[in-house]
C-alpha cells in the first residue's frame, strides 16, 4: 500500500509543480510536424482553450483547415476536449500537455520521413521563436519602461565541452521551472523565455 505524502507545513514554501510534457517519439513527431498544427497548439498552450474556428480567425486560415489540424492532433493525442468552456453546437478544444520534448536522436532515424519530420520540426520552432521576438521589438514602445526593462536580448560566447553544455541547458531549465505557478500578484503578465544552445565553428 503506497505511503500518504507528508502534509505540507503552514509556513513551508510551496513546491514547484512540474510541468507536463510529452517526449516526441517517431510516430508523434510526423503527426505534429506541419507548421499550421504546430501554431494551433501553441496557440492553445498560450492563449487557453478555443474552437476552431476561434483559431482559424487568430491565425489567418479557414475553419475547414484548422477543424481538420485539429482532428489529427487529436488523434495523437496533443489536444483534447475542452467540454467546460461548450457552447451551444461548436466543439472546444484545449493542449493536451504543458509542452514538448524533443528527442535528438529522431534527427537520426533509419526513415527518412521521420528525419524530414524532425527537420520540419525544429525549423518551424526557430522560424516562430524568430515571430515573436519581432514581434516584442515592434510593440515594446506601448509597453512600459518596467517592462522594457525587464526585457531580455542578449548573447554569449562560451568554451565548453558538450557534457558542459548540456549541464548549463539542464541548470538554466530548473531555474526557469522554479518560477513556475508563483501566487497571482501585480503587474504580472505572461512571458515567454527562449533559450538557445549550439556550437559554432571558427571562421562561420
Amino acid at each position: 500500500m503506497p505511503e500518504k505524502p507528508e502534509p505540507q507545513k503552514p509556513n513551508e514554501p510551496a513546491q514547484p509543480v512540474e510541468p507536463k510534457v510529452r517526449t516526441l517519439d517517431a510516430r508523434s513527431l510526423r503527426g505534429l510536424a506541419h507548421p499550421l498544427r504546430m501554431r494551433m497548439l501553441a496557440a492553445l498552450r498560450h492563449d487557453g482553450p478555443a474552437t476552431a474556428s476561434q483559431l482559424a480567425e487568430r491565425l489567418g486560415e479557414s475553419s475547414g483547415a484548422t477543424s481538420y489540424h485539429l482532428r489529427q492532433l487529436a488523434a495523437h493525442g496533443f489536444v483534447e476536449d475542452a467540454p467546460e468552456h461548450g457552447k451551444g453546437r461548436e466543439r472546444w478544444w484545449r493542449a493536451a500537455h504543458d509542452g514538448t520534448q524533443f528527442d535528438e536522436s529522431l534527427m537520426y532515424d533509419g526513415d527518412p520521413e521521420t528525419r524530414g519530420a524532425a527537420e520540419t520540426f525544429l525549423h518551424e520552432i526557430a522560424t516562430f521563436h524568430t515571430q515573436e521576438l519581432s514581434t516584442w521589438l515592434g510593440d515594446a514602445h506601448t509597453w512600459s519602461r518596467e517592462w522594457r526593462r525587464a526585457a531580455e536580448l542578449s548573447d554569449f560566447t562560451l568554451h565548453l565541452t558538450p557534457e558542459q553544455t548540456y549541464e548549463l541547458s539542464r541548470k538554466m531549465n530548473e531555474l526557469v521551472n522554479s518560477y513556475r505557478d508563483l501566487p497571482p500578484a501585480e503587474g504580472m503578465e505572461t512571458v515567454r523565455i527562449h533559450t538557445h544552445a549550439f556550437p559554432r565553428r571558427s571562421g562561420n
